[in-house]
């Protein structure tokens, strides 16, 4: 008799019937995170591909002008990361771009950056320029103005060098240089943003020559 109960236990014990129930447990879950999973790509892909438009002309100025200043100070205090999370700000508040692609547009942002930091000349400094390229190409997919992407990547290093490079350059030269950036993004003649670029280069030569001052 006591024979009989061991065997019945073991063979309740080894029935394979018991073990689909527990993967019956498991299933909802599995399930669970395959729908969030799906939910999360299709998300990512409507962000990143759905139709969107930003009217360039019309943004904060303050608010542009705030988050400038947020992203020079990030700069100079090599704060990648810091600079990265303002500069999608910067694109979610003025540029209209959702959430998932403000991200990958202020990687390309910040990536450039820094790698124009740890160059030394013009040759470093352009291993720069395909991150810009890559960045206004995004920008130009949103905006409601037409203009030359290369061109746009090429005018904004260029300013980044003739600032970098200030003691070769005549103090006119550095306005001039986000003159031209600003009129091809905005596609009208260069002297309408002269006073613009004259207080921006104003504002750069002020914190550098208090960084020197400190140095």
């Amino acid at each position: 008799m006591a024979s009989a109960q061991v065997q019945l236990n073991s063979a309740e014990t080894s029935d394979p019937v018991r073990k689909p129930q527990s993967t019956r447990r498991r299933r909802p879950i599995r399930t669970t995170i395959l729908v969030l999973i799906a939910v999360l790509v299709g998300y990512s892909a409507i962000d990143l591909l759905a139709p969107r438009t930003t009217r360039m002309r019309s943004f904060n100025p303050d608010e542009v002008a705030r988050l400038e200043t947020a992203m020079w100070r990030s700069y100079y205090d090599k704060k990648e990361l810091r600079l990265y999370n303002q500069m999608t700000e910067l694109l979610r508040s003025q540029y209209n771009l959702p959430f998932v692609r403000s991200n990958a547009v202020a990687y390309q942002a910040a990536r450039a950056a820094f790698v124009f930091k740890g160059g030394h000349n013009r040759q470093e400094y352009e291993r720069a320029l395909p991150y810009l390229i890559n960045f206004y190409t995004s920008i130009r997919k949103v905006s409601d103005i037409p203009f030359d992407i290369d061109g746009a990547a090429k005018l904004e290093l260029e300013w980044w060098i003739v600032h970098r490079e200030r003691d070769k350059h005549q103090p006119g030269d550095l306005a001039r240089s986000l003159a031209d950036l600003s009129a091809e993004l905005y596609q009208m003649p260069a002297e309408r943003f002269s006073e613009h670029a004259t207080l921006r280069a104003e504002a750069m030569t002020i914190r550098d020559t208090r960084a020197e001052s400190v140095e």
